[in-house]
């Protein structure tokens, strides 16, 4: 079996990361902090629909101009179903749930939520990895996720009121926790921008009907700084972000390089704070933290165990 084989990454000890990884990967989360504050600025003139499709599908185009330009091979046989599934995670899934959610929910509440997103991605890779961590990783994987909901329901009206909001955000970090461990193998596979190119190409035919659609609903009249948010969504959080953040994961190892996701809950209360002037309740604040720090446990646990399938 070939030393790039998915099967044997996960099955392998842990080992240092590499700096690169390290630093593609906050690249990439530096990069992902400001989707949410810019998604809430944009929603404020546009509709969600255009908003998480037409990004796609500007991304898209860039995309494949990249991929003509530097003649690029076509995947081949599975690797068409894994990029499918790539695409409907971080292409369909979390841009159009993100945009939706977002028209209510306030970027800060928005980012807490998605705080549980290194946890729910280091639950996807054991579950593609068939990988057997201790009970603590399942625990604090758990208690993360409760946390997040116990969060999201307290300030959606009291305790165990979820608003539609609060779905849709966890419907989003399920999608981009598949996305984003299906994709960090495959990068290894195809290449890291490779990837995400033609995830966007894959999913462009769905992405430009209901680019179509949203503009026959709703004619476009945002401001210029929702134009420009959307531009920083298209090209950055759509494109541009995930040529570093594959990168990191395909340079790995994943599961270390992924942890630097903590980070990018962090960031976006404090842009959402910064750009937004949202005021930061300590609910807010305690919130994130118990998020951001049942997930880092998680991860944690998890690398310093991972014993084989």
């Amino acid at each position: 079996m070939k030393s790039k084989s998915s099967a044997i990454v996960f099955r392998r000890p842990a080992i240092s990361p590499s700096p690169s990884g390290l630093m593609w990967g906050l690249i990439g989360v530096l990069a992902f902090s400001f989707t949410v504050p810019f998604t809430r600025v944009a929603v404020g003139g546009l509709s969600p629909l255009f908003i998480g499709s037409g990004r796609a599908v500007i991304a898209a185009l860039l995309a494949a101009a990249a991929l003509a330009l530097t003649r690029q091979r076509l995947p081949r046989g599975m690797h068409w179903v894994r990029l499918a599934v790539v695409a409907g995670g971080v292409v369909v899934g979390f841009p159009l749930l993100t945009s939706y959610a977002l028209t209510t929910a306030p970027a800060s509440h928005g980012a807490v939520v998605i705080a549980v997103l290194p946890a729910a991605t280091a639950v996807m890779a054991v579950i593609r990895g068939h990988e057997r961590p201790p009970l603590t990783f399942w625990a604090m994987a758990i208690v993360g996720a409760v946390a997040a909901i116990v969060f999201a329901s307290v300030q959606g009206g009291g305790f165990g009121h979820l608003t539609l909001a609060d779905v849709l955000l966890f419907g989003a970090v399920i999608a981009a926790a598949i996305g984003y461990a299906e994709g960090g193998l495959l990068a290894r596979e195809i290449g890291s921008w490779q990837t995400v190119s033609w995830a966007l190409v894959v999913a462009a035919p769905l992405m430009i009907a209901l680019t179509a659609v949203a503009w026959v609903q709703q004619p476009l009249s945002g401001t210029p700084v929702e134009w420009a948010a959307f531009g920083y969504l298209a090209l950055v959080s759509m494109f541009f972000g995930f040529f570093a953040w594959y990168r990191g994961l395909a340079i790995g190892p994943m599961a270390q390089v992924s942890q630097v996701q903590l980070v990018q809950p962090v960031l976006s209360i404090l842009w959402a704070a910064l750009i937004l002037h949202e005021e930061l309740a300590w609910s807010t604040i305690l919130g994130g933290l118990a998020v951001i720090l049942c997930a880092g446990i998680a991860v944690r646990t998890r690398l310093n165990r991972i014993a084989p399938a």
